[in-house]
């Protein structure tokens, strides 16, 4: 069972949601009934950055979030866009709490490896939030397994532990297989990936024509701009039509299914669009969907890359 709980006891839920959209395509009254149409379903892990949209997301998040703190997990990120140095993140989380409207946040990430700052201060900084009472469980973000086991070794050294890691994984981005599930999964790391959507890419929506993200974002659109990774789409759509369940619930609980994931984050601009990842909370894919799922796109080699051997 994982570490990871609300206030009052409750194990974090096996779908978060991610906030990003709040303050740019998500207005308050969509974001409100969001959030609302998340905590119906059993969700209870909200995720924010200081970074997304200006602000825009924790103060919008922060108004939703009333007086159900003790019942929520809420997770936000450091600044990245400026060094991981003790006065940043001081400021940077006392700014975060006040847009939330909380006196501690319950996972505060770094949302990027910072290579300037070293260590012993980063998380020697971090590790005081804790014991202070401001922050309670320590993430990281967008890192790589031996940034993972480098900071969870400077963390063990001074009394704590990485508590938590968000990796982007879907059906066309599975490098975390790798190395990085496996190694949270030895450290006891809980991981809440982000991204099971790829972009939108896996809802089977541009297959179809419609437009979003993969047009209007040079940087989504340069990550799943590659022929195969839109074939394993049209593969996913054409599983999902003989299965009777939506490409997007596939995808979500996919992600959701491996051993090593603890809260896949969903997303959206309303509820009419969430609405297909919130059902993948319901959804708990069969060994053998699972599997057939897991061959539509090609699984990465070994960090060894010695996959030709056998072992007996």
């Amino acid at each position: 069972m994982t570490r990871i709980q609300t206030k009052n006891g409750t194990p974090i839920s096996r779908l978060g949601f991610g906030a990003m959209q709040f303050g740019r395509t998500a207005d308050v009254r969509n974001a409100k009934e969001m959030f609302e149409a998340c905590v119906a379903a059993g969700i209870n892990h909200f995720d924010t950055a200081y970074s997304y949209n200006g602000g825009a997301s924790e103060s919008m998040l922060g108004q939703i979030l009333g007086s159900n703190g003790d019942d929520l997990i809420i997770g936000t990120k450091a600044p990245n866009d400026r060094p991981a140095t003790a006065d940043n993140l001081g400021a940077a989380l006392d700014e975060s709490r006040n847009r939330l409207g909380v006196d501690r946040v319950d996972i505060y990430y770094l949302h990027r490896f910072d290579a300037e700052i070293p260590f012993d201060e980063t998380f020697g900084t971090l590790a005081e939030m804790q014991s202070q009472g401001l922050i309670r469980y320590i993430g990281v973000s967008n890192f790589a397994a031996w940034q993972i086991m480098k900071a969870q070794a400077v963390c063990k050294a001074i009394g704590t532990q990485i508590d938590v890691c968000q990796p982007m994984y879907n059906l066309v981005k599975r490098q975390v297989e790798v190395e990085i599930l496996s190694a949270c999964a030895d450290q006891d790391i809980s991981v809440c990936p982000f991204s099971p959507l790829g972009g939108g890419l896996l809802t089977g929506k541009y297959a179809s024509g419609a437009e979003g993200r993969l047009q209007e974002d040079k940087t989504y659109a340069a990550r799943y701009g590659q022929p195969w990774m839109h074939e394993v789409a049209r593969d996913l759509s054409a599983l999902s039509q003989r299965l009777g369940v939506a490409a997007t619930t596939l995808a979500v609980a996919w992600v959701a299914r491996h051993p090593a994931v603890t809260s896949t984050l969903i997303s959206g601009r309303n509820v009419a669009q969430l609405q297909p990842s919130l059902d993948a909370m319901a959804l708990d894919l069969s060994e053998d969907t699972y599997a057939e799922i897991s061959q539509i796109s090609p699984k990465p080699t070994p960090a060894t890359d010695r996959s030709e051997e056998t072992y007996s």
